[in-house]
């Protein structure tokens, strides 16, 4: 159990790279993730209306169901906004970098849940980690390349957005199956989306040119954190949580290879601390 739910973590973490690599590379981000979201929706669609069917599930699941929806739609819609903002290189591991601080806490003191010293060791290497990749200061004297206002406010928006969720999707799984808690997400995130999707003008032609990496992406958003919900069911929310934030490591090298941004020692040393991190958090936490 505890070897597949980290290479689930893991795999889940390499696909959020991939599609978040994909939806920086757009036309339009917000018509880009709408179609992402349609696409996702209707792929699974199936088999969550099978999954519900053969769940009897009381009313507050149900309600814990609509709250988390409302949230993942609020977390996409800012997500879009934030990379039209800020580079994918400075903006990704900022707003990655809320939860894996944040979530432990949360699971430690709210759900019951433990972390041993060097779990705790292990959570802290990973947001000193995401910190250094960000390449962000508080001080304008840092010769680092800065963050506008808008886009830092926006990252950590979209940070506090992904803890919320994070812990709302454990605690409603406990009612809902995984598949169908999903397809929920995808079905929310779509609708927070549409009213600015269609006023955008953009997605006809959004769909013309990257038809091809929203199919994908169609697929690796929802599946990758499908493993990640399924692991969930495994191990505690304060020991996993932390551990997907390997995928900004997978995204630091996307950065170098395709989109070809600037990184250096700096970038290599950062993601040695969240690899050590998450190891650690596996093996200790």
């Amino acid at each position: 159990m505890f070897v597949l739910a980290i290479s689930l973590v893991v795999i889940s973490g390499l696909l959020h790279a991939v599609w978040n690599l994909f939806t920086k590379r757009s036309l339009d981000k917000t018509a880009f993730l709408w179609w992402m979201q349609v696409l996702a929706t209707a792929i699974y669609l199936p088999w969550a209306i099978i999954a519900i069917l053969h769940r009897d599930i009381p009313a507050i699941g149900w309600w814990l169901l609509a709250l988390t929806v409302s949230v993942h739609g609020l977390y996409v819609t800012l997500l879009s906004k934030t990379y039209t903002a800020g580079d994918m290189s400075q903006v990704y591991p900022l707003m990655r970098g809320v939860s894996p601080l944040l979530v432990p806490i949360i699971g430690v003191v709210l759900l019951g849940e433990h972390l041993s010293t060097f779990g705790w060791l292990g959570v802290v290497c990973i947001v000193v980690g995401i910190w250094t990749l960000s390449n962000w200061r508080l001080t304008r004297k840092s010769q680092a390349r800065t963050l506008a206002p808008t886009a830092t406010w926006l990252a950590l928006a979209v940070g506090v957005s992904i803890t919320v969720y994070t812990t709302l999707d454990k605690i409603t799984l406990a009612y809902v199956p995984a598949v169908s808690l999903n397809d929920a997400s995808n079905l929310g995130n779509m609708v927070a989306l549409s009213v600015t999707a269609i006023r955008s003008g953009a997605l006809a032609s959004e769909w013309r040119v990257n038809w091809r990496t929203v199919l994908l992406g169609g697929i690796m958003a929802p599946g990758g954190y499908l493993l990640f919900l399924y692991a969930l069911q495994l191990l505690p929310l304060a020991q996993l949580a932390p551990m997907r934030e390997i995928g900004i490591v997978f995204g630091a090298i996307l950065g170098i290879v395709v989109l070809k941004e600037a990184q250096g020692a700096r970038r290599i040393v950062a993601a040695g601390l969240i690899t050590i991190g998450v190891v650690v958090l596996g093996i200790f936490g």
